[in-house]
This record gives structure tokens, C-alpha cells and sequence, in this order.
């Protein structure tokens, strides 16, 4: 069956909100309410939550007075304290993930605000009128919580429609303008349709696979099943180089679960998409493997060696990990605060801040008296960013098994038997660790050669890459 859908449910898909009277749980992002038995109830996600432009982020030195983020000192914190609490994440991710620019004052989040959701509406709106048939999940009627689903996601659109005939005349003509100017950026675009529709057929097949034991999606919150669905429509349609492959879904319902708004979502979704939409394309992901491949080489010469078999030679097995940002390999809470410690990319900055330890040193050794010559230092692959390090610190810490796998299939049911058993800050303490090591045997021999030469350890290159790490 197809669920019920009327003119007025096209239209109210299209409607933008802006002043919401909703309850805010305790959660800052989150939208609850309370019933009597003082049980959190999850409701559908509001379009969007204007209370993030003036929440404030509290973690020490990152935001001043007029509400401008530092953005190396979010990122450092983050790396730094293994995460944020569950309080602070989702105005942090609107940062972290570019949906606020770091830069921007609380005055003027508003206004952004403002025109992402009526850009967002506008553009959703066009693939509506475009493929009216698809505005709707189709159902088979077998699926009972499908159908509850679409059940609240049509009570929330009418209570969405129903709070704008409070909007005061100020606020009408104020985005009738940004309306206008949405209809200007967006009426040249045109859709392939055939892919378009291929996308949505995809789509429609995944998202009900959402892992719906989550709190998110349990109770009302199974109408956010819809919600997810319409922004990766949307996203879809206004990215066709991009278009959808299978796992976004799983990464943008992180953002939705975290942000609980709609336009939040799609936007800081996009944004994520702008830096990794290559990994959902074969090329971009075969070339994450090969070097996976070359770090596990640098670090552990036999196991890269047994893994380089002819049967064992993609490193296909660490796809899913790759792909998703293990995000079955943790306990939820520790995957969602994993997440945000690889997005951080601090110990790509770090690696940055090695290379500029590394040319002080020349500079200094140019300009000294000294008449030994120097062994130069390795230089350190900036390509091997902290997923990967992440990698290889699960399979060193599972070394005798993965040594014991014969074939590639074997590895797959191993790595799949860790789904939620690992424990993150092991993981993280040896993913660390294994950086390090790296760091420091990338310029071993331009170590000894400058401590063979000054003993002072605050000229000593290793003691500044340590300090890197305190």
C-alpha cells in the first residue's frame, strides 16, 4: 500500500519553522517530552531547533563572549578528552561538522539559520513537485512499525503547519524574501530523473534497516525513520555526483540522533559529505585499504605479510570499519564520541606541527657552528590519518588471531565477531601509542644524530613531539 498523502501533506513538507514552543529535554539538541510516569518520550524531530543559535559551548577557552568558536581549540579538546559529554555534543558537532562557521557570532547564526532552513525547504520542495509519487514511502503493509512511522511523521507535519499561523506579520515578510531568494538559486537546477528515482528506490530500501533499536527511533521516534529519509532524498537530488550509496543512511542518522533537527542535519550532513564522499566511491575506499595496508607494513612487517596473500591482499575486511567510522565495533554512546574524536583531525594537525618541529631543527642546525653532518629525518605520511591508526590497533591487539586466519573469509567472520565488543579507550590509548612509535622511528636516525649533538632536551626534537601528546 502506499501510506495516505493529501495536498496538504506535499505542502506542509515545503513549510519552513521557525518558532518552535517545543520542550527541550535534558539533553541540549534533543526533543522530549515527559509523560506522567516521568518517562522521556521521543517525539519526531522538529524542522529545525532555533535554540542552537544562542547555545552557548561551555568547554574551557573555545567560545568568547560574542559566541565565536575557536575551532583548534574545539578540535584540540576534543582529541585531547577523548570527546565531549552527551550535553555538549550536539552544538559542538554543529561546529565541528561546519554547519556554523567557527567565526560566526550568535546574532549572526540566526540569520543562517534562517536561510538554510528556507534554502533546505525550497529545495526539498522541488524534488516533490518534480516526482509527486515519491513523496511518500511506499508500503507493503507487513511492516507494522513502518506504518506507526509514517503515523507520527504525518502528526508532526501537522503540528509544524499548525504553529506557523502564530508567525508574527514581521517574520512572515522576513522569509518571504529569503523564499524568494531560494526560488532564484535553485530554479535553474535541473534532475536526472532516472537516477533520481534509482536513488530513492535505494533509499526507501535502507532506511527502514536503520537500526531501529535505538532510543532514537523507538516509541513516536520511529516517525524520524521519515525524516532521515526526505533529507537523504533531498541530498540526493542536489549532489548527483554524489547521488546515495548504501551506509549513508547509517552516517546521517548519526547526525539526526545527535542534532534532532531536520535542516541541521541535512546541512551538517553535506558538510561531512563535502570532505568523504569519495570513501562511498570505489576508488576513494580501495585507496583508504592500500594504505591501511602500508601503515600495518610499517608497523608490523609479518602481519602485513600475511595479510598480502593472493587471497588476502585488498585488506577488504576493514571496508565496514573504513566506511562507517566503526560504528558497530563500540558500544553506541563510545561509537557516536569515536566519531567525533576522528572528525577532529587533530592528529592530522599534529602530524603538520611535526614537520614544522622537524624544519625549526634544520633552520637551527643551518645557522649553527656545527660541522657534523646530519642524517635527514623520514619524512612522516600525513596520509595516515587516526581511522587508520585505529585499524591497526585492533588488529595488532588481535595479532595471533588474525595471524591464524588462512583466507579472507575467515578474517570477515573474525572482524564481524567484534561488532560492539571492543572497548574504545583501549583502542584509542594503543591507536596513540602506535602513532607515536611511528612518529618517533620516522625520525629515528635524525634523533640520534641531533642528541648526539645537544643534550638539552628542550632542544631535543622528541621532546617536543611528546609534548604534543600531554
Amino acid at each position: 500500500m502506499i501510506a495516505s498523502c493529501d495536498e496538504s501533506h506535499v505542502e506542509g513538507n515545503g513549510e519552513t519553522h521557525l518558532e518552535s514552543n517545543e520542550p527541550v529535554g535534558k539533553v541540549k539538541g534533543m526533543n522530549c517530552s515527559v509523560s506522567a510516569g516521568n518517562k522521556a518520550i521521543r517525539s519526531v524531530a522538529p524542522v529545525i531547533a532555533p535554540a542552537s543559535t544562542c547555545q552557548r559551548v561551555s568547554l574551557p577557552g573555545v567560545m568568547d563572549a560574542e559566541g565565536r568558536v575557536d575551532e583548534s581549540r574545539l578540535r584540540m579538546y576534543i582529541f585531547k578528552n577523548g570527546g565531549v559529554s552527551p550535553e555538549e555534543r550536539g552544538q559542538v558537532w554543529r561546529f565541528l561538522f561546519g554547519m556554523y562557521p567557527c567565526s560566526s557570532t550568535a546574532l549572526e547564526r540566526s540569520l543562517l539559520l534562517e536561510q538554510m532552513a528556507v534554502r533546505y525547504q525550497a529545495m526539498k520542495r522541488k524534488w516533490q513537485q518534480l516526482l509527486p509519487e515519491t513523496v511518500c514511502l511506499h508500503l507493503n503493509g507487513t511492516d507494522g512499525e513502518l506504518l506507526k512511522a509514517v503515523k507520527y511523521f504525518d502528526q508532526r507535519q501537522d503540528r509544524e503547519r499548525n504553529r506557523q499561523q502564530y508567525r508574527s506579520e514581521e517574520v512572515k515578510e522576513g522569509l518571504s524574501f529569503l523564499e524568494l531568494q531560494a526560488q532564484v538559486l535553485f530554479e535553474r537546477v535541473t534532475f536526472d530523473l532516472e537516477e533520481l528515482q534509482e536513488a530513492i528506490r535505494i533509499i526507501d530500501k535502507d532506511v527502514p534497516r536503520t537500526d531501529r533499536d535505538l532510543p532514537y527511533y523507538r516509541n513516536e521516534g520511529l516517525g524520524n525513520l521519515l525524516v532521515l529519509r526526505d533529507i537523504l532524498i533531498t541530498f540526493a537530488a542536489f549532489h548527483p555526483e554524489v547521488s546515495y550509496a548504501q551506509g549513508m543512511n547509517d552516517l546521517c542518522s548519526r547526525f539526526l540522533e545527535v542534532l534532532d533537527s531536520e535542516v541541521d542535519t541535512y546541512w551538517s550532513f553535506s558538510c561531512y559529505m563535502e570532505k568523504f564522499s569519495k570513501d562511498f566511491c570505489a576508488d576513494g575506499l580501495y585507496r583508504k585499504m592500500k594504505l591501511e595496508a602500508a601503515l600495518l607494513k610499517e608497523l608490523d612487517p609479518q602481519l602485513h605479510s600475511h595479510l598480502v596473500t593472493d587471497s588476502m591482499d585488498r585488506f577488504s575486511f576493514c571496508h565496514r570499519w573504513l566506511l562507517l567510522g566503526f560504528q558497530r565495533e563500540f558500544e553506541h554512546s563510545e561509537a557516536l564520541r569515536l566519531f567525533e574524536i576522528l572528525s577532529c583531525d587533530h592528529l592530522e594537525l599534529i602530524s603538520q606541527q611535526v614537520d614544522q618541529a622537524r624544519y625549526r631543527e634544520r633552520l637551527a642546525r643551518k645557522h649553527s657552528l656545527e660541522d657534523e653532518p646530519l642524517t635527514e629525518a623520514q619524512a612522516v605520511n600525513t596520509d595516515f590519518t587516526f581511522e587508520l591508526f585505529m585499524c591497526a590497533a585492533i588488529l595488532l591487539e588481535n595479532r595471533d588471531t588474525v595471524l591464524s586466519c588462512r583466507n579472507e573469509m575467515e578474517l570477515i567472520q573474525f572482524t564481524s565477531s567484534l561488532q560492539g565488543k571492543l572497548d574504545l579507550n583501549r583502542t584509542l590509548q594503543k591507536a596513540e601509542e602506535h602513532f607515536y612509535n611511528y612518529c618517533k622511528r620516522s625520525a629515528w636516525d635524525y634523533l640520534i644524530a641531533r642528541y648526539r649533538l645537544r643534550k638539552s632536551k628542550e632542544d631535543n626534537f622528541l621532546y617536543q613531539l611528546r609534548n604534543l601528546f600531554s
